[in-house]
């Protein structure tokens, strides 16, 4: 496989909120790198990403119920990052050349590191994923998140925590969205569900967590 960092296209990278019509992100540091991994390699990820990884569809509890979650996940990084959210507790599958490859491109455009990524694939409209923020005790007062889209386009959402409008911008393959700064802590972001004939998509969120030990 050829790394993709050789291979990403001319990346085009956009503020989202600036003058230029994109949403009103104020508090918030986000920057999207419009086919930051380009056609050809963006297909060869997917692909394999699609049926290499050891997807499960993990349960949520929610109001003191479990619910499986809408999409399928797997949880990567380097050995004893654990990861727990609304519920779930991962540990975390080792690395692959692919998610290696990705994950530096992914480094180079956000000026991070990251030890960790969470996947997720949402196989068709029906699956997505509410509103949240990355904000777990295992990541950092102002994390960087690094999210690669892979597959089908899909409509990303934020709101303001205190309320107001939801701004909207549509993810496609190839693009690398780089949240950083305050915005886990003012914002919240989905992927809504949609009633639109649409394809699967893979989302790998790079992020940099605590170690964990255990006694």
């Amino acid at each position: 496989m050829n790394n993709a960092s050789q291979s990403p296209g001319t990346p085009r990278q956009q503020g989202l909120f600036d003058d230029e019509g994109g949403p009103d992100l104020s508090d918030a540091d986000v920057e999207i790198h419009r086919s930051a991994i380009d056609g050809p390699a963006a297909d060869r990820f997917f692909d394999h990403l699609l049926e290499a990884t050891p997807w499960t569809q993990e349960e949520a509890v929610m109001f003191g119920k479990k619910h499986q979650i809408p999409r399928l996940t797997s949880w990567h990084g380097d050995p004893l990052h654990t990861y727990s959210y609304s519920g779930i507790h991962n540990e975390p599958e080792p690395w692959t050349p692919a998610l290696i490859e990705i994950r530096d491109l992914t480094q180079d455009l956000a000026d991070s590191t990251f030890n960790s990524v969470l996947l997720n694939l949402y196989r068709d409209g029906n699956d997505g994923v509410s509103w949240h923020a990355d904000d777990e005790p295992e990541l950092s007062d102002q994390p960087v998140i690094g999210s690669v889209s892979l597959g089908a386009s899909r409509r990303f959402q934020f709101r303001r925590r205190d309320g107001g409008s939801i701004e909207s911008i549509d993810l496609h393959h190839g693009d690398i969205l780089v949240m950083s700064g305050p915005t886990q802590r003012f914002w919240l972001h989905q992927i809504p569900k949609t009633a639109k004939e649409v394809g699967p998509r893979i989302n790998l969120t790079f992020r940099k967590i605590e170690a964990t030990t255990t006694n």
